[in-house]
């Protein structure tokens, strides 16, 4: 299985930025552009939840719509989903993301590392590897910092 990362440094804590990202209420108010509305179809969040991500204007030509089965959460540090459905899953099969929100040292209560790390399969040999999708996720994710100074 192919695989590929990436990460921006959020002036908001780890903490914080975590509470965002699984709080539906939240992620679908941080950038309308980006992503206008998430909502748990099945479960809590919990490993075998169903979420599902509507994207906003800015990525629609890329992807509309990704459902995600959660395989793996741990509390307060990362979460990890396999997509089960939309527009990702026609390109990839399998495609995995972990998203990790990490402390930094000696600044726990300031700033955090924001990863973004897939695994994935593509369906094709035509099919590229999914920089867009990092690249929306890694500046869906610096809009983090902004939208926590309103909040």
């Amino acid at each position: 299985m192919r695989s590929m990362k990436g990460e921006v440094v959020l002036k908001i804590p780890a903490e914080k930025a975590w509470e965002m990202y699984r709080d539906n209420e939240i992620i679908s108010k941080i950038n309308p552009d980006m992503l206008q509305g998430a909502e748990y179809i099945h479960g809590d969040g919990s490993p075998g939840s169903l979420r599902l991500f509507r994207l906003g204007p800015v990525v629609r030509d890329y992807v509309k719509e990704s459902m995600e089965q959660i395989e793996k959460v741990e509390t307060g540090r990362s979460v990890t989903y396999r997509v089960i459905g939309g527009d990702l899953k026609d390109m990839y099969d399998p495609y995995k993301v972990t998203f990790t929100f990490l402390p930094i040292k000696g600044k726990e209560h300031e700033e955090c590392i924001a990863e973004w790390k897939a695994e994935f399969e593509p369906i094709t040999s035509e099919t590229p590897a999914p920089h867009k999708a990092r690249d929306a996720a890694l500046g869906f994710l610096k809009s983090f910092e902004k939208f926590e100074l309103s909040y």
